[in-house]
């Protein structure tokens, strides 16, 4: 009998020191994954202009206003990217982004990635994903559009 319950005891504790650190997910916790169709249309959003310059000096404002560094703007290729980290108890988050932004008849096309790498306390990646909150870019495009007003405002 003893036997039997040490057996059953065994999974409980594990189970049990599983959901404490946080590792066991309910249903409800599980979101279900979004199609690239989903994430394209999130990532991409167009402007009422043809003039793709003024776009990405917009772009690269609100990135800088960030706390972005910009590592490559290309006007020919409409390619951007930045780069931002912080750091939180001692784990350095560093935030990466591309964008291509590129002629759509006489508007422009933007699309935008964030891609976020936490690294541990030796500098080797500890976790690696792409942003895929659709309020992050959303929050992102807000400021875009408003930077846009500003510029064809000559605020």
């Amino acid at each position: 009998m003893e036997k039997w319950a040490f057996l059953v005891l065994i999974p409980v504790i594990l189970i049990a020191a599983d959901w404490h650190r946080g590792r066991v997910t309910t249903a409800a916790q599980v979101e279900p994954e979004k199609t690239q169709l989903q994430v394209r249309e999130f990532q991409s959003r167009i402007y009422d202009t043809g003039d793709i310059k003024m776009v990405m000096k917009t772009m690269i404002n609100v990135l800088q206003d960030d706390g972005f560094i910009v590592k490559n703007a290309e006007k020919d290729l409409g390619l951007l990217s930045a780069e931002k980290s912080d750091t939180v108890r001692k784990r350095v988050y560093i935030t990466e982004c591309s964008a291509n932004v590129s002629e759509y008849g006489k508007k422009t096309r933007v699309r935008i990635n964030f891609l976020l790498k936490i690294m541990n306390r030796r500098g080797g990646i500890y976790k690696i994903g792409e942003i895929a909150d659709p309020e992050y870019y959303q929050d992102f495009f807000s400021k875009v559009d408003k930077g846009l007003f500003i510029q064809n405002e000559k605020l």
